[in-house]
């Protein structure tokens, strides 16, 4: 695995279950404090319903009026298709880079409609056709290129950001041979980034799917377990914003 000087790259410095961070009642509302969360990734975002668990602990936390969700996944999906930069470990890149990533802040822009947001959190869950197409050795780069894409675009370098890790799936890595690979390279970029916070999905993809199919160590997480998920990823950003805040 490679190894990166975190600190040196461009990033902004300045739970679980259903117990969210703490929130009691909604906190005290300001017509300046507007708060933007964007979740994407592919399958296991696909299938989170932010609806369930995300927007309601967010919204609880901050104020209904004081939330804004956006949300655009697509399963089966590669990084390269967010990072427009995206190279391999070896060998010519493809063409088409980054066009799930328009669809994205095309949404987002939108969302804004000239808005000035408190903060903003970035929510992902991908990983998974990285680690069967073997390209575990540059997911790292490929998130940090990502993140640094997005302070671009939005103008901003204090972007919170929430990984939701690989699960326990493949961890021999026989079905997708770079898993644990890109496992370790979200942890590693969480690490490494001030503003990051890793969320733990070993514990969700067991039980019943939404098809009433019993599932145990799927690829795909269990009814239950989006719905803990949306919980996890609500927790953490909560805790980041409220880090952050003066």
């Amino acid at each position: 695995m490679q190894r990166h000087n975190f600190r040196q790259a461009r990033f902004s410095t300045p739970v679980f279950l259903f117990a969210v961070a703490a929130a009691g009642p909604s906190e005290a509302r300001r017509n300046d404090v507007h708060h933007l969360f964007i979740l994407s990734g592919q399958s296991n975002m696909a299938g989170l319903r932010p609806q369930e668990s995300f927007t309601p602990a967010v919204s609880h936390a901050f104020g209904t009026e004081c939330v804004t969700v956006v949300k655009d996944a697509q399963g089966g999906q590669p990084i390269r298709r967010w990072h427009k930069n995206w190279r391999p470990a070896s060998g010519k890149p493809p063409e088409t880079r980054g066009d799930l990533y328009d669809r994205l802040i095309n949404k987002v822009k939108r969302a804004r409609q000239g808005r000035a947001f408190t903060s903003v959190t970035f929510v992902w869950m991908q990983g998974e056709r990285d680690a069967r197409e073997k390209h575990g050795t540059v997911y790292l780069a490929s998130l940090m290129g990502l993140i640094q894409q997005l302070e671009a675009d939005l103008e901003r370098t204090d972007i919170n950001v929430v990984i939701g890790r690989l699960s326990d799936f493949d961890l021999a890595n026989k079905r997708y041979p770079h898993w644990t690979r890109v496992r370790q390279a979200q942890q590693a970029f969480v690490k490494g980034h001030p503003r990051a916070a890793l969320v733990n999905t070993d514990d969700l993809n067991d039980g019943t799917n939404r098809k009433g199919k019993t599932i145990k160590n799927d690829l795909h997480l269990s009814a239950q377990g989006y719905r803990l998920l949306g919980a996890r990823f609500a927790d953490r950003a909560i805790r980041l914003i409220r880090k952050a805040a003066p």
